[in-house]
């Protein structure tokens, strides 16, 4: 089994294990490999399951893949994230 990488993840300020591999292709993908741990990017497609279940996206839908990345740039590198205005949180019971 490979070492894991261990990176500095921007999301959570700690040093952790990082991505196996870019989880996509080009400059945002490679950003998000030197700079995001595992932990992180589970958060990022926790908080991206929620805008698809939302926004009843498509996940087939090319726009779907521009949503993703521009979600993701946001998420880790833009002010942080933010919820669809129609959104409400789950009551706590």
């Amino acid at each position: 089994m490979a070492e894991s990488r261990i990176v500095h993840c921007i999301k959570l300020d700690q040093d952790l294990p990082g991505l196996d591999k870019p989880p996509l292709p080009g400059e945002l993908g490679q950003k998000v490999f030197d700079n995001v741990s595992k932990q992180g990017f589970k958060m990022f497609l926790d908080h991206f399951k929620m805008i698809v279940n939302e926004y009843r996206l498509d996940l087939t839908s090319p726009a779907t893949d521009k949503v993703f990345e521009d979600q993701m740039n946001e998420f880790f590198f833009g002010g942080g994230i933010k919820l669809p205005d129609e959104y409400v949180p789950p009551q706590e019971k």
